[in-house]
């Protein structure tokens, strides 16, 4: 069967608007947390988030071009543009009606879902902008970069909350393993932080309320009380070697295996027992032909939440057995927060960085042991050692399960 590689990266993230900004950040335990901005918290028990900084959507697009979009899909443009000059994609070297689109979305457009029923209030039904629906439904990212670049080829939104990029690039590996194309542009995109996304998640308990960032997003700290909201996005460009060969493409990374499930549990809460989570990671860990032992790094869901980190460290054990306690792991969340739709489209970012420059970067703000997380989570430095194998696992509202398996070419 033939290998499934990454011939292109780009980000939009709290700690940086391109990969390698986002990589220095991460390898340098950088917090991307402050007290939020886009709007008056004082009414909300929230404070702080992780926002993209000094980001403008015109260095990609025109200024009536972004008017028209939502911010997630500024996001997922900009880091599609980038991925695509990486890759070195252009007319001539592939065949647009083989290249597709998987840029998927937690939550879509829902700022202007949040502006325009404000209009809807005040003003009545005529207010309501005629380009309400289509700025605000989750597949426009994909569409939009579909249109920009010209790919012709299968274009969709995954939707599965935070497993929603894991998703995207499992099911475009798969894609193309299976000869329904020949390059996929594959991620996720979001941009929650928002009055009503902020409120929601507040009101479920989800949300860390303290106002110091420095200890807002702790992940498998014994103190963690709830995940930090994120914003930005990740698109990989994946392509059979083959194609990417032919071309004379760079290769970064293979994308080798993909496993996901569903808890078949609760709505918002992980499995107590771990089992879906376990059973993506060996899905993803099979299907690449491997053992739990090949595995070198670990990139964990980490939300810093109380249940998360205790049930995914149990996954973890199922799944790994004796090679739990040894294999690195790493919550980079603790440094982006949780971007929802688009963390483990960053997150698989990271990966390939990992891999490229044997480095594993840390979970910062890490002071006080958990008995029930008694894994390797390198705290608070990176660590250089070689990495060949490494896996991110992402695990969403509803019980949607998602590992993919990364390795070095």
């Amino acid at each position: 069967m033939e290998k499934i590689v990454i011939t292109g990266m780009g980000a939009v993230t709290p700690v940086g608007n391109d990969v390698e900004t986002f990589w220095q950040s991460l390898k340098g335990g950088k917090c991307g947390i402050a007290p939020i901005s886009a709007f008056d918290t004082t009414d909300f028990k929230v404070k702080v988030a992780a926002e993209v900084k000094d980001f403008d959507p015109t260095d990609y697009m025109d200024k009536r071009e972004a008017k028209r979009m939502d911010r997630f899909c500024h996001f997922a443009l900009a880091a599609a543009a980038q991925a695509v000059e990486q890759s070195g994609l252009k007319e001539g070297n592939f065949d647009p009606y083989r290249t597709g689109v998987f840029v998927g979305s937690g939550v879509g457009g829902l700022a202007v879902f949040e502006t325009e029923m404000e209009k809807l209030l005040a003003k009545g039904p005529g207010r309501i902008s005629p380009l309400c629906i289509p700025e605000m439904i989750g597949n426009m990212a994909s569409a939009h970069i579909s249109m920009r670049f010209g790919f012709k080829g299968e274009t969709f939104c995954p939707v599965s909350a935070c497993a929603t990029g894991n998703h995207a690039i499992g099911e475009a590996m798969r894609a193309i393993r299976h000869g329904y194309q020949d390059v996929v542009l594959a991620g996720g995109t979001e941009a929650s932080i928002i009055r009503i996304a902020i409120s929601g998640f507040q009101n479920m308990k989800a949300l860390h309320i303290g106002d110091d960032p420095a200890v807002a997003s702790i992940p498998f700290d014994a103190r963690r009380s709830g995940f930090v909201m994120g914003e930005g996005a990740g698109v990989l460009v994946l392509e059979s070697l083959s194609h990417a060969k032919a071309r004379g493409a760079t290769i970064l990374a293979e994308v080798a295996g993909y496993g996901a499930s569903s808890d078949a549990y609760h709505i918002t809460s992980p499995d107590p027992e771990g089992e879906g989570a376990a059973l993506a990671m060996r899905r993803a860990i099979a299907d690449a032909g491997l053992t739990a032992a090949d595995v070198d790094y670990i990139n964990a869901h980490g939300t810093s939440t109380p249940l998360n980190e205790k049930y995914e460290t149990i996954a973890i054990k199922k799944a790994f057995g004796e090679t739990a306690k040894t294999v690195k792991i790493s919550s980079t969340k603790s440094m982006t927060g949780h971007l929802l739709g688009g963390a483990a489209a960053v997150e698989a970012i990271a990966c390939v960085c990992a891999i490229r420059d044997g480095v594993i970067p840390p979970t910062i703000g890490y002071q006080q042991p958990d008995p029930d997380c008694d894994l390797d989570i390198t705290p608070n430095q990176a660590v250089q050692v070689p990495v060949n194998v490494a896996i991110s696992n992402s695990l969403g509202f509803g019980g949607h399960n998602a590992t993919i398996l990364l390795r070095k070419v």
